[in-house]
């Protein structure tokens, strides 16, 4: 008999539901919270399910006035952002015709090609843990630069993270309100740097504006208080179509044992990898800087390829993508994301208009 309660019990709430108004979504500008990211099996927010249709960055390039080129998401087309290097130094008079690129070894079209320094949605991901407040006005300061270096039409703005993280500036171009947003220091607590990463990516996807999106990660650590592992960072970063993911750490000193420095850079190394940007290991907070003008510089000369895939968005299952470059006989070194899983959306339909 009790069972059979709980069981009306369950249809009458579940009939109730549907007549509940839907939940608001969360403020774009809410500090997430390590405790707010979801476990992956259960898929809410504040982290966008790869489901609910791309962000701007999943849009093919097309042709728009003066003004460039611009993401639209009428269409699927798959977009690659692309540095090509050879000894170590960047080449930046490449055609469409010196690429290839291959999604699951199947050779595709490729229908947009361009190398014209694109405006950047970046997001600037700075540890604030406690072993970061004497190493953080360096680092305010090297991002700052990094900014300056960078288009001016750039938009970008400021997450600070510890065992939480905070979006103290949201998207702008005015250096005062980054550098207001970077000084915000109350170093202290853990480092749960896969959520504050899966948190930006997920803030990058909904709100960002710019064609391509970067997030520049400083950290001197590994991760210690996040919800997510980093092989569930990495996946949730190729469901979103994520950024292109700059590290910087800070591994030097003697804060940290030999397995410590060891786990932390292999971290770093394979978000970058996997995103297609790289990863910085500074023997010196000095060189810091440095760093951030080298990567200013990589973002501004990426070559930036389009392509529909020859499989069909209904065909689940993560897709590898590779691209080869050549300049004459000479194959040349490409740094892109290594992959990405694709957005099955539901075909429009035209509305039917019947005759009076």
């Amino acid at each position: 008999m009790r069972l059979c309660n709980r069981t009306v019990l369950a249809v009458i709430l579940a009939g109730t539901a549907l007549f509940l108004p839907a939940q608001a979504p969360q403020s774009a500008t809410q500090r997430p919270t390590a405790a707010q990211v979801p476990n992956l099996t259960v898929d809410t927010d504040p982290v966008r399910s790869p489901d609910a249709g791309p962000g701007p960055a999943s849009g093919p390039l097309q042709k728009e006035g003066k003004e460039g080129y611009v993401l639209r998401t009428d269409v699927e087309e798959v977009v690659l952002n692309a540095t090509v290097v050879s000894g170590g130094q960047i080449v930046q008079d490449l055609k469409k015709d010196d690429f290839e690129v291959y999604e699951d070894g199947v050779k595709q079209t490729i229908l947009s090609f361009q190398h014209n320094d694109l405006p950047v949605s970046m997001g600037l991901v700075i540890d604030n843990s406690g072993s970061m407040y004497k190493k953080r006005p360096a680092v305010n300061q090297a991002a700052v630069d990094l900014v300056q270096a960078s288009n001016p039409q750039d938009q970008a703005f400021v997450v600070n993270f510890s065992d939480e993280a905070f979006i103290d500036q949201d998207f702008t171009n005015d250096i005062s309100k980054l550098r207001d947003g970077l000084s915000h220091i109350d170093s202290r607590g853990g480092t749960a740097l896969y959520d504050a990463v899966v948190a930006s990516a997920d803030k990058m996807a909904t709100d960002a504006k710019r064609p391509k999106q970067v997030l520049i990660l400083i950290t001197d650590g590994e991760d210690n208080a996040s919800s997510m592992n980093l092989e569930q960072t990495i996946r949730r970063l190729q469901q979103l179509s994520g950024p292109t993911i700059y590290t910087i750490g800070l591994l030097f000193g003697d804060e940290m044992d030999r397995g410590e420095v060891r786990r932390a850079r292999r971290a770093l190394e394979l978000l970058s990898t996997e995103t297609g940007g790289m990863a910085f290991f500074p023997r010196s907070i000095s060189q810091v800087d440095e760093i951030a003008g080298e990567v200013a510089r990589d973002i501004r000369t990426q070559y930036t390829l389009g392509y529909r895939s020859t499989k069909p968005t209904t065909v689940p299952g993560f897709r590898r993508v590779s691209v080869i470059a050549r300049k004459g006989t000479s194959k040349l070194d490409v740094r892109t994301r290594t992959g990405y899983f694709p957005v099955n959306r539901p075909t429009k339909q035209a509305a039917t208009v019947a005759n009076p």
